[in-house]
């Protein structure tokens, strides 16, 4: 059974570690940021400055980043699996008891017409 899961959880495990390089990429981003703002407030010469360098693409940093509706997503994915997993388990279950109990009715029948069953 535990290689049902083994599919969500390479799944995840990517989606999350892709997740976890791109926070990294936009904190280092953001402190690229602070230091060139740091940059600016310290400049007092009054040289002019160019900021075009400063411009950040917010479209692009968005895009990479995982937001409330990913992750929402993704745990309705989840539950959604573990609702057919669970309904999977409870009929096999449900199976196994009818089984035993056809089992029962073999050997009962077994025993009454005087028929050895061997396994």
């Amino acid at each position: 059974m535990d290689q049902d899961f083994s599919e969500l959880v390479e799944y995840l495990d990517k989606r999350f570690s892709k997740i976890d390089a791109d926070v990294l990429d936009l904190k280092e981003d953001v402190d690229g940021l602070k230091t060139d703002v740091s940059g600016l407030k310290t400049d007092v010469s009054g040289l002019k400055t160019d900021v075009s360098g400063l411009k950040v693409d917010i479209a692009d940093m968005k895009e990479s980043k995982a937001d409330k509706a990913d992750i929402i997503n993704l745990l309705g994915a989840i539950d959604a699996y573990a609702v057919k997993a669970d309904a999977y388990f409870q009929e096999m279950v449900m199976m196994s008891h009818k089984m035993e109990r056809h089992e029962k009715w073999i050997k009962q029948l077994a025993d009454k017409l005087g028929v050895k069953l061997e396994y």
